[in-house]
């Protein structure tokens, strides 16, 4: 990661908090909700604010443990901290409509955040954006690959693409990622998928030579976890496709999330 980079990660969190902005644009009609991937934070949804039209406000979540919140414990399992993303969203909502958009560990987090904001009869999502991941096929890390020596774990990680290439070589960088990587992998190896599923619509999006992507299948199942599937949108690249490909996606989601508050409100 430049310095230049790293000096944004330290600004798009504030310590305590779960949303970067802090507060959202008042001049906006909808709100999103953006989880990031494994070991990252809010700064992967850096261009986001503005690619995405202004009746739309963007916060994205950093989890305890990274950027500013480093300083916090990291949370270790699914459920506590599925738990306490929960009452981060309820306590920061208003009156409008709301999105959750998510990728890779931060899709899982959002759809299981949805699921259990809807099994609760009160505030839910009117649309949840799935990115890089599926809850059939593809690949679920293991406690023991959390537990990884460093080296092999960076070398994991390179492949993936996880993070920029000069993270790899930086001792500094390399001992702020690490720990809180390791701790997103034991929450996502505690996962276990029961079929359950949303009522609000869906979309899904991914990359074409997505690594993780076990089974060619893997997307096309998002039509069955919800009555309104909008459709599963593949773009080139890998796992982080998102990297290149997020004006395409925002475009893409954006305008579903607006015709679909439209529509809420007559």
């Amino acid at each position: 990661m430049t310095t230049a980079n790293a000096a944004l990660g330290s600004q798009m969190s504030s310590e305590g908090h779960w949303f970067h902005p802090v507060e959202p644009s008042s001049d906006a009609s909808i709100r999103l909700f953006m989880l990031p991937h494994a070991g990252s934070g809010a700064i992967i949804y850096r261009d986001w604010e503005r690619l995405l039209p202004p009746d739309i406000a963007p916060q994205a979540v950093t989890l305890p443990g990274r950027h500013n919140r480093r300083d916090e414990p990291t949370y270790e399992e699914f459920w506590p901290l599925l738990d306490a993303l929960h009452e981060a969203v309820l306590d920061d909502l208003d009156e409008r409509p709301f999105a959750f958009f998510g990728h890779c560990l931060g899709a899982q987090l959002a759809f299981r955040l949805a699921i259990k904001m809807e099994q609760e009869g009160g505030p839910a999502p009117i649309m949840v954006g799935m990115s890089g991941w599926s809850p059939v096929g593809f690949f679920q890390p293991t406690a023991e690959q959390s537990r990884m020596p460093e080296p092999e774990l960076v070398e994991w990680i390179k492949k993936l693409g996880s993070f920029p290439a000069e993270i790899y070589d930086n001792p500094e960088m390399l001992a702020l990622v690490v720990p809180a990587l390791r701790a997103d992998l034991r929450v996502a190896a505690q996962y276990e998928d029961d079929g359950a599923g949303v009522t609000c619509p869906l979309a899904s999006y991914g990359g074409r030579s997505d690594p993780l992507q076990e089974a060619p299948d893997a997307m096309t199942h998002w039509a069955d976890r919800t009555p309104r599937h909008l459709g599963h949108n593949e773009y080139e690249g890998g796992h982080f496709y998102i990297d290149t490909h997020a004006q395409a996606v925002t475009a893409h989601f954006a305008h579903r999330l607006q015709r679909l508050a439209a529509a809420a409100a007559r």
